[in-house]
């Protein structure tokens, strides 16, 4: 009998290469999806920015014109004189009183109240004209304050982000050599003029926060409220139990003595993986805590910053925080307890992780 009634049957193609066309396909579409599942949401915010500048715009031309203000005579430095523009609605947080010249500036976004000292000792700041040295020098809202030339208004839309920033980029707002900066990661997610809290170096990656809160900015920067970081740091080799010991007793380097608050391993079965919680803000403690003991570290990752952790935040990517989030940063719960290190490391990596401690 001829065989050309089962031809029909007989497949042109091997099972494994049909299989193959399939994955690529399901692979493919859910790269399709993903994509218009960001561009949805880019639009989306998108839209909303456009939403709150064209109310912006909408409150300067329904703003009352200022009005003029009568010198001051005890102080000739301090002659007030009539605005060349509109100003803002002020924020509420803001008081109506006379305040610090650095305060003004953390309070309209420029940076924060000890970056401030420097702009303005550097002579970068003027009040009614006059270039003012002192910090402490009292300004109000009827006060016209420039910084390096350009005109400062009261932020009244307070923005905080959190970044799950990648290698290779420098936590700068600016960089003259042209390099890749953490801003351009979220250069979608707001109009509003947002900077760092902190440094991350150019090869550590994990959770950085952004906002316009000079307020905020001062107590999550400034070392006497111990602000919590935990970090997962990749070793060249495992770390023995004796420099175990030596970091959480205390190390000397350079510029002082250093221990960490809580020390795991990470992972039970590779003991070159460390868990390491910390609150100095010293430059680059982690690296040089394990260069000290002469360890190579091959990847550092900040998993948990003032208990902000990256879960559910893909690499490069960000989300604003929420109104619970801002309240505990800058209430700083008393009543939140705190797990232990390894622990918290696998919660922010979103894994799960048995209640043994590591050896």
């Amino acid at each position: 009998m001829s065989q050309s009634y089962f031809q029909k049957f007989v497949p042109k193609k091997k099972n494994s290469v049909i299989k193959e066309e399939h994955r690529q396909k399901k692979k493919k579409a859910k790269k399709e999806r993903a994509a218009a599942i960001d561009k949805f949401y880019d639009e989306k915010r998108k839209m909303k920015a456009a939403e709150r500048e064209a109310a912006l715009k909408a409150s300067i031309t329904k703003a009352a014109p200022p009005k003029l203000s009568a010198p001051d005579d005890s102080n000739p430095e301090r002659k007030v004189t009539h605005p060349s523009a509109p100003k803002i609605v002020k924020a509420a947080a803001v008081p109506g009183e006379a305040m610090p010249l650095n305060k003004y500036l953390a309070h309209c976004g420029v940076c924060s109240r000890r970056e401030a000292v420097e702009y303005i000792k550097a002579e970068k700041v003027k009040v009614n004209g006059v270039i003012i040295k002192e910090p402490a020098f009292k300004v109000s809202e009827k006060d016209e304050v420039f910084c390096n030339g350009k005109k400062l208004f009261v932020t009244k839309n307070l923005v905080y982000i959190l970044l799950n920033k990648p290698k290779d980029y420098i936590t700068t707002t600016d960089d003259p050599q042209g390099r890749k900066t953490v801003l351009q990661l979220i250069k979608a997610a707001t109009t509003e003029r947002v900077y760092p809290i902190g440094r991350l170096d150019r090869n550590t990656s994990g959770v950085l926060l952004f906002t316009n809160d000079g307020e905020l900015t001062q107590k999550l920067s400034h070392p006497s409220y111990n602000i919590t970081k935990i970090y997962e740091v990749k070793l060249d080799k495992p770390l023995i139990k004796a420099d175990f010991e030596k970091i959480l007793n205390g190390l000397q380097l350079e510029d002082g003595e250093i221990k960490a608050d809580s020390l795991a391993y990470a992972d039970a079965r590779d003991k070159s993986v460390i868990g390491i919680e910390i609150h100095s803000g010293r430059n680059r403690i982690v690296r040089r805590i394990f260069e000290s003991l002469g360890y190579d570290v091959k990847g550092l990752d900040r998993v948990m910053y003032a208990n902000l952790t990256k879960k559910n935040v893909e690499r490069g990517k960000w989300r604003f925080l929420s109104e619970k989030e801002v309240r505990l940063l800058k209430y700083m719960n008393a009543s939140y307890k705190k797990p232990a290190v390894k622990e918290k490391v696998a919660v922010a990596k979103g894994k799960a992780v048995g209640k043994g401690k590591g050896k």
